[in-house]
């Protein structure tokens, strides 16, 4: 007899009902998780450093009936994320999945960036993080319930690159973070992972997507899916990571390349 429940193969990818906390709601990719998880069913709470920014999509997700809230905070301040996951226990009455989607980077060579400098991104994709991941994670213990971490790394944390000396070394060990991370929370049901993509569509990438630039021309040699990332290509693995659908998935780096470590 084949073991398949049925009733979890139908519902396997469902947050229908769960509450998710997203950083860095007010990018590009926080904010498409955020209304990705909305349009299934889940209630989000979105943080950022901008609250104007988060009045304005909290607005937009209104207006479609969206089940929302936000607060402003700084994801490497430890109160901040505490204030933060309480929002959505207070708002939702618990916390069930956390999206950490913020990132920084200035890049520059070793020569050019100071030391100060590169604690800086060392702090912003890094210890940020690991502050996020900790509040989130104190809550989800209390609850006895388990719990979704997922994480926004990188390509370029298994690459290094040129003028990326703080980025790669953030995102770098933002993996190996998460992995140990995994292996300390897995006896409460808590799984964390990452996802690591490439350029996705943004207003700030939006010039690397003319297919007339040497820049286009350049990255797509190394990506044999053809093309750059699109939102619609990100929160397909962010809605499987915070689903029952990887339950038995926990510490992995999930590439979200289109093929780029493979060539």
């Amino acid at each position: 007899m084949i073991r398949v429940d049925k009733d979890f193969a139908l519902n396997m990818f469902s947050i229908d009902g769960r509450t998710a906390l997203v950083t860095g709601a007010t990018g590009a990719l926080g904010g498409a998780v955020a209304k990705a998880y909305c349009y299934q069913g889940a209630n989000v709470v979105m943080t950022a450093r901008n609250e104007k920014k988060l009045k304005e999509l909290e607005a937009e997700f209104k207006a479609e009936g969206l089940s929302c809230a936000i607060i402003a905070g700084d994801p490497a301040v430890e109160e901040d994320m505490k204030k933060a996951v309480g929002c959505a226990v207070e708002k939702f009455g618990e916390l069930n999945i956390l999206a950490v989607c913020h990132g920084f980077n200035s890049p520059k060579g070793i020569l050019e960036q100071t030391p100060q400098e590169w604690q800086k991104i060392l702090d912003a994709d890094l210890k940020s993080v690991y502050i996020a991941c900790r509040a989130a994670a104190e809550q989800m213990v209390a609850q006895g319930k388990g719990g979704k971490i997922v994480v926004t790394s990188s390509a370029r944390s298994k690459m290094g690159m040129k003028g990326y000396t703080g980025y790669c070394a953030s995102k770098g060990g933002c993996d190996l973070m998460i992995q140990s991370m995994a292996s300390d929370l897995a006896p409460y049901g808590i799984n964390v992972n990452t996802i690591n993509p490439t350029v996705f569509r943004s207003d700030l990438t939006e010039w690397m997507f003319d297919p007339q630039s040497e820049v286009y021309k350049n990255f797509l040699k190394r990506l044999p899916i053809g093309r750059l990332g699109e939102v619609q290509d990100f929160i397909g693995l962010a809605t499987f990571l915070a689903s029952p659908a990887s339950d038995f998935l926990t510490g992995g780096n999930y590439d979200a390349t289109g093929g780029y470590w493979a060539n």
